[in-house]
């Protein structure tokens, strides 16, 4: 809604351009019995080995990363595999968001 208000905006001269740099997408993911899983639902969130929130930009670059073990560490490389779980679901919600708007 936000683009569409500033596209009204640039066609009615008041502004020269939009003036949003990037888009912004956030996911949910976690260790679910021992595999990692993008976008848990709330009965695979609560019984998670760990969870994790991930917000990027359209480039791909963080913006925001929230993660809890909830009764166990998880090492380094399952913290991998969920940022690359957040990096596929963001640049698929980032290309939805595109569609949407009819910019791609």
């Amino acid at each position: 809604a936000l683009h569409r208000a500033f596209q009204r905006c640039v066609d009615l001269g008041v502004l020269k351009s939009i003036p949003l740099k990037d888009h912004a997408a956030a996911v949910s993911c976690g260790i679910y019995n021992g595999v990692p899983v993008l976008d848990l639902d709330y009965a695979e969130d609560s019984n998670a080995e760990a969870d994790a929130n991930f917000v990027f930009n359209g480039a791909g670059e963080i913006i925001e990363i929230q993660g809890t073990a909830e009764a166990d560490p998880f090492s380094r490389a399952a913290f991998g595999e969920l940022m690359d779980l957040a990096d596929k679901g963001i640049g698929e919600l980032v290309q939805a968001q595109k569609k949407a708007l009819g910019i791609e």
